[in-house]
């Protein structure tokens, strides 16, 4: 596979339910996503964007069809791995719309936790943490509960600790809904900033039509299938 693509998805299927029940939410879904690139994901509430993320994300299981992460082919019909959390861990980073930060941990040990978990010495982490607050804008505060930050702050909390393990993929699922609109205009050009500077493909669900001219490429879900509009023009994959 091209080694420019970060995300690729071949035929994907995912229903719920059978027989009577049966509720079919994306059919045949193609699409690639290059490193570097934000991309938007919108559809109608109940159209399958959750769900489009998460089985991107390896959280939950397709019906059918292929996905490759980078250049690792993780599902072909079934999970080729067994352990999906090990894919999670190392290839991506979730931002959700709360920042689910542990209110008794600081800052800072909220973003070294899942670096840790994998391996990483506690002074590496704590390291690579501070270099990504520094980033962030946000280091003064790498000691402070949650509970002590804005709303938007929190957001680049959860930014730095989904960037914690240099993932090649961030999946963000509203990530500016509890925003206002500064706010949330400036957490996605930070998203932005650090798809062109760490080569990181995001995928961002959102309903907030103000922060669409900074995508790249807006991917809609479209009669249960992907609708990409770049530049004016859709191309439909």
């Amino acid at each position: 596979m091209n080694k420019d693509i970060a995300i690729k998805v071949q035929n994907l299927v995912k229903n719920f339910g059978k027989g009577e029940n049966l509720v079919k939410v994306i059919e045949n879904a193609s699409f690639e996503i290059k490193k570097g690139e934000l991309v938007a994901l919108i559809a109608p509430s109940g159209a399958g964007k959750t769900t489009l993320l998460m089985m991107i994300g390896c959280v939950q299981e397709p019906t059918s069809g292929e996905i490759w992460l980078g250049e690792e082919k993780v599902y072909d019909n079934k999970w080729l791995s067994k352990d999906t959390r090990k894919i999670r861990r190392e290839k991506i980073g979730f931002i959700f719309q709360a920042h689910y930060l542990i209110p008794f941990l600081n800052i800072i040990e909220n973003i070294t936790l899942l670096p840790q978990v994998n391996g990483v010495s506690e002074k590496i982490s704590k390291q690579k943490a501070m270099e990504l607050l520094e980033y962030l804008e946000i280091a003064d505060k790498a000691y402070n509960k949650s509970s002590q930050l804005s709303g938007g702050q929190n957001q680049r909390v959860a930014i730095a600790r989904a960037l914690a393990n240099n993932p090649e993929i961030i999946l963000a699922d509203e990530p500016t809904a509890a925003l206002d609109a500064q706010r949330s205009i400036s957490v996605i050009k930070m998203l932005k900033k650090i798809a062109q500077e760490q080569n990181v493909a995001i995928i961002t669900v959102t309903h907030d039509d103000r922060i669409l001219p900074y995508f790249d490429k807006i991917m809609k879900i479209e009669n249960r299938g992907i609708v990409f509009h770049e530049l004016g023009e859709d191309k439909i994959l």
